[in-house]
């Protein structure tokens, strides 16, 4: 008999698993109580019993919250796999066949929840009432490890997404504008070239947003190095800043009309081949989903034409 720890799987519930997994994210018995709606020795009675079964202790309580034990890190990535194949079995009965029916939790980046959500979920309710939508809104690392953790099912992202354990279905091409202050828009003459962005002082998200990696990269086409000494951490703040004066900056089209409704912003097209961003939509290259997520994608779609 080798040396293999054996765990008596046929004692084990999916309840004691859902519990020890908000128990990981929380680090807290209290507050893992209060986002799963029982009492704290209810659930740590879960957690004792889920120990027993595995035969090892799994949390430490500390003054502070808990903590995972080695063992307890060692399976943890197991038991969120297990329940990510559960949510997806779940889903499908829930949905009774319908391509877009049961539960869905879908990330969104910044730069396209706010822009997007508004046309998108009217279209949804109406057209798919048997879809429990939940939404998470995110940097892309994170809502990419969230997919690959099985928190999210799919993500509206920017490409390129490099984990070869995601693919994607493509949306869409966003093209960016500059955004420039009202009373300085007369020195354009018409559509601007990328070629002119080494004149401006653009003003760019903060690190770890893709806005800021994008815009980059058209800086980087156009040799444009001058940037502002200023930053936020959304496309709202710094269109103000654009606004008092203070610099330019590229705004994606899908946010044009929420961010440049007034009088004191100028947005102006770039010249073809103008830059861009793909989105697409973004999931585990083992999901059973596809199809729901194909009907997705054409939704968004649609809510963006």
């Amino acid at each position: 008999m080798s040396g293999r720890s054996v765990y008596p799987i046929g004692m084990l519930s999916t309840r004691q698993l859902r519990y020890f997994e908000v128990l990981a994210e929380t680090l807290h018995f209290g507050r893992a109580a209060q986002r799963l709606n029982i009492s704290q020795p209810a659930l740590s009675a879960q957690i004792a019993a889920l120990e027993e079964a595995i035969g090892a202790r799994l949390v430490e309580r500390r003054p502070t919250g808990a903590a995972l034990t080695p063992e307890g890190s060692a399976i943890l990535e197991r038991v969120q796999n297990i329940l990510h194949e559960i949510r997806e079995l779940e889903a499908i009965g829930a949905g009774r066949g319908e391509a877009l029916g049961g539960q869905l939790r879908l990330g969104l980046i910044a730069t396209v929840a706010p822009y997007l959500l508004p046309r998108l979920l009217p279209r949804l309710g109406s057209d798919h009432p048997a879809l429990e939508l939940a939404i998470r809104e995110n940097l892309t690392d994170v809502l990419t490890a969230d997919i690959l953790a099985g928190d999210l099912d799919c993500a509206l992202l920017a490409l390129p997404i490099a984990d070869g354990n995601l693919v994607s279905i493509e949306i869409a091409e966003d093209r960016f504008r500059l955004a420039v202050p009202a009373r300085e828009a007369g020195r354009f003459k018409g559509a601007v070239e990328v070629g002119d962005l080494p004149g401006e002082k653009l003003i760019l998200l903060e690190e770890g947003h893709c806005l800021r990696e994008q815009a980059l990269k058209v800086c980087q086409l156009a040799r444009a190095h001058r940037f502002a000494n200023v930053s936020a951490t959304s496309l709202t703040t710094i269109l103000r800043m654009v606004a008092g004066g203070l610099g330019a900056t590229l705004i994606p089209e899908i946010a044009v009309s929420a961010e440049a409704a007034g009088g004191d912003i100028e947005v102006l097209p770039f010249r073809d081949p103008a830059p861009f961003r793909t989105l697409a939509l973004v999931f585990r290259r083992s999901t059973s989903r596809r199809r729901s997520f194909e009907a997705l994608a054409d939704v968004i779609r649609a809510s963006l034409a």
